[in-house]
C-alpha cells in the first residue's frame, strides 16, 4: 500500500475512533478488534476527518510540536500504513 502526501486517510465503514470510560483510554473499535494507541497515535488519529490529507496532519502536528515536517510525515506515514494494512483505515 502506497501512502503518500496526498491521501487523504478516513475510518472504515464500521470502524469507530472514541475514548472508552471503562478502560480510561483511547480505542479504535474494528470488527472483532480493538486497538489501544498510544499517546502520540492519538493525537494523529484525532486529526483523521475523511478531509485532511496526510500532508496537512503533518502540518498541523509539525506546528504544534515545533518539530521536522519530515520527521513527523514520515512517521504519520507509516503508523497510518500500518492501520490500514490492518483493515482499520482506507487511505
Amino acid at each position: 500500500m502506497t501512502v503518500t502526501l496526498d491521501s487523504v486517510p478516513r475510518f472504515r465503514p464500521g470502524v469507530k475512533f472514541r475514548f472508552d470510560p471503562v478502560r480510561s483510554a483511547w480505542v479504535v473499535l474494528a470488527p472483532e478488534r480493538l486497538f489501544l494507541p498510544d499517546e502520540q497515535a492519538v493525537e494523529i488519529l484525532k486529526l483523521i476527518d475523511g478531509v485532511r490529507s496526510l500532508g496537512a496532519i503533518a502540518d498541523d502536528l509539525a506546528a504544534r510540536y515545533a518539530a521536522p515536517r519530515e520527521t513527523i510525515a514520515t512517521d504519520v506515514a507509516a503508523m497510518l500504513g500500518d492501520l490500514a494494512e490492518k483493515g482499520a483505515l482506507a487511505l
